[in-house]
């Protein structure tokens, strides 16, 4: 809502875009049938998640984002980042566990 009027269907939309593209790709990959393809949509999500984090470095150096902001805001990108690379982690090592 800070953002210039002018970047609503720029900047702003590709953000908006960038986060709901995560939480998809994680239902998306949960909706599928098996741990495999769970997997595949987990790497989409983090791709979503690193480009929500350029877009935010971003808006931060063209003056449209507060330092203070973009320090929460890449808190937060770095707390998913982590459950995101558990989750992964934790399927991959069910993965070679049953395959034993």
């Amino acid at each position: 809502q800070q953002f210039p009027k002018a970047e609503t269907y720029g900047l702003t939309s590709q953000m908006r875009r960038a986060a709901v593209s995560i939480a998809s790709n994680i239902a998306e990959g949960q909706g599928r049938s098996g741990r495999k393809e769970l997997l595949l949509f987990l790497s989409h999500a983090r791709g979503s998640l690193a480009e929500l984090g350029t877009q935010i470095t971003l808006s931060a150096r063209l003056g449209m984002l507060p330092q203070e902001a973009e320090r929460s805001l890449n808190s937060l990108i770095t707390e998913v980042g982590r459950l995101l690379n558990a989750l992964r982690r934790s399927l991959k090592k069910l993965d070679e566990d049953s395959s034993h």
